[in-house]
């Protein structure tokens, strides 16, 4: 079997330099692309190790040492944290391009019957993975970055109603939600109607004014005993707000208030 050493290498080096470059995409990390470039050859430097007999183990330090050396050289050390952090994005960078290309690999390589695979004659080439390999990571730094920037505002909060019940719900923290009451100051949650219907008789309804860029109006509210929002501790000077239409958010039940989340 004939082995390009040269092919090799410069594939070795592409890869890690696409690693690492999606590792400073997600964690923000301010460095200097000769820096990237240089990470990156210490990382292709790797392939000698096919040319050197040693054990299992001694395989996983010696990798362990360079993906180390990487981080160090691309990213520069500030705390134990942020190399760790580092690293491990390194490292699940690695583990979710390995496995989209063992897909990709199994897909067009292999055929399936039943529960066996068995090798059909084709196998995707450097071009394919070098095609490939960007958008593959591309699309999971985007999704990556994506939580990041939502979940962030994402939080459990448990509202606790005068007659005993209490709902666990999922609230977004958005910026945009000024409500206030204008009698007392209590900032109001908006959730969604159906999640409260059974919590409070109409007696318990109390009319807020209220007004906004494009509309005002009266705002059906309700007086809770307390709300929990897990993470930032009770609040009782609070009043929820019953949302008739629906809160259009992915999983979000409620919208906070940001006064709840200071002092």
């Amino acid at each position: 079997m004939k082995l390009y050493l040269d092919l090799i290498f410069i594939l070795n080096f592409l890869f890690d330099l696409l690693l690492l470059l999606v590792v400073g995409i997600i964690l923000k990390r301010n460095s200097k692309l000769s820096r990237l470039l240089l990470g990156a050859l210490v990382g292709s430097i790797s392939i000698f190790i096919l040319f050197i007999n040693i054990n299992s183990f001694q395989l996983f330090i010696y990798k362990i040492i360079i993906s180390i050396l990487m981080i160090l050289i691309a990213f520069g050390y500030k705390n134990l944290k942020y190399t760790s952090r580092n690293l491990f994005y390194l490292y699940i960078n690695s583990i979710i391009l390995g496995g989209f290309l063992y897909l990709l690999n199994i897909q067009f390589s292999y055929e399936q019957t039943g529960f066996i695979f068995y090798h059909q004659g084709l196998s995707i080439n450097w071009i394919i993975l070098l095609i490939t390999s960007p958008i593959i990571l591309y699309i999971y730094s985007k999704q990556i970055i994506l939580l990041k920037n939502n979940y962030a505002n994402y939080y459990l909060i448990d509202i606790y109603f005068k007659d005993g019940t209490k709902k666990k719900l999922s609230a977004f923290l958005d910026t945009g939600n000024q409500l206030i009451d204008p009698y007392k100051k209590r900032p109001i949650i908006l959730v969604n109607e159906k999640e409260v219907s059974k919590c409070y008789h109409k007696e318990d309804i109390l009319l807020v004014p209220y007004e906004t860029i494009n509309n005002h109006g009266l705002l059906k509210c309700i007086i809770p005993s307390k709300v929990n929002i897990l993470g930032i501790g009770e609040r009782k000077k609070v009043l929820i707000g019953i949302a008739e239409q629906k809160i259009k958010m992915d999983g979000i039940d409620c919208i906070l208030h940001t006064k709840l989340l200071e002092g």
